[in-house]
């Protein structure tokens, strides 16, 4: 059996935007600041997928861009960016959704941004950003304390990271195709294949144990990463070129959101999910697809050889 990978477009984002972040709480996904002609946005957004509808929330108590945000029971913490001085920020800003409400928590020991963040265990390990930073601090929602931990191997910025099995994959970044995997339970770091492709400002969401990356200008690659066998390959391609974007996962079904083509902000919101494919049915498919006829002149064919061999 393989799983093959459907892209639809699900809807549109109230406000077009890029270098935004989303996570989801309860099955709902929050889109929360980034850039667009307004400047630097506070906005909140809420899409429920059941409905296909969006909602706006509260918004963020410090307008940025260039953020990065993480669950951890049930609360959204954002963290870094741009502020609307231009400033670098260390900002860290917890956001309740069964309240609405907004609190500011302990700051960052280091003010970036373009950095990543990856939840393992109920904490938060903001990696690297700002101009190739290699950095790694461990946010525990708790005890709202800040812990450094070991550099990462390869400083970058505009990375992306998704987690496996414990596991935290940093993912490209300053145009590299590097992989580095971080182990919070070792505070280790191994370097892992490289993607097909480099990227920066791209994003990445897991899937059924697969990651999957995407987000480049001018192009819709997607690659999906097996973090068992340490391989990639390439997967259903995106529908719209776009960077800068943020993503999410609910049920193994990844949503695309919002981003730049390089001349307008992309509202679509795109919905990878996949099926499951026996081989019969994908016979079926390529015979559907190229032609009995096609198929029958190969069968044809390969018993002339035989016959010539006799």
């Amino acid at each position: 059996m393989a799983l093959i990978g459907t892209w639809t477009t699900v809807s549109s984002i109230p406000t077009g935007r890029f270098g935004l972040t989303s996570s989801v709480v309860n099955g709902k996904i929050y889109v929360i600041g980034g850039l667009n002609s307004d400047g630097k946005l506070s906005i909140n957004e809420e899409y429920n997928p059941l409905t296909n509808t969006w909602a706006t929330k509260a918004p963020m108590p410090t307008a940025r861009y260039s953020l990065t945000s993480s669950v951890v029971n049930g609360k959204i913490y954002v963290i870094g960016g741009i502020d609307s001085s231009g400033h670098i920020s260390n900002t860290v800003e917890e956001y309740n959704p069964s309240t609405n409400q907004w609190t500011t928590k302990t700051n960052m020991p280091t003010a970036r941004y373009s950095l990543t963040s990856s939840v393992v265990n109920n904490k938060i390990y903001a990696i690297g950003g700002t101009n190739g930073l290699n950095i790694v601090e461990e946010y525990n929602p708790t005890t709202n304390t800040w812990t450094t931990k070991a550099n990462m191997p390869t400083g970058r910025q505009y990375l992306t990271s998704s987690v496996v099995d414990n596991k935290i994959y940093v993912m490209g970044g300053s145009n590299l195709n590097t992989v580095e995997e971080y182990n919070p339970a070792t505070n280790s770091w191994t370097t892992d294949a490289n993607m097909p492709l480099e990227r920066s400002s791209f994003t990445s969401s897991v899937a059924n144990g697969k990651i999957y990356v995407f987000g480049k200008y001018g192009n819709t690659e997607v690659d999906e990463y097996n973090p068992t066998t340490n391989t990639w390959k390439i997967s259903t391609p995106m529908l719209t070129a776009r960077y800068a974007l943020t993503s999410v996962s609910i049920n193994d079904e990844i949503y695309a959101i919002g981003g730049t083509d390089g001349q307008n902000y992309v509202t679509n919101i795109d919905k990878l999910e996949f099926s499951t494919v026996i081989p019969s049915l994908m016979s079926n498919f390529f015979t559907l697809h190229l032609g009995a006829e096609f198929w029958w002149n190969i069968v044809i064919n390969v018993k002339s050889i035989l016959n010539l061999e006799k």
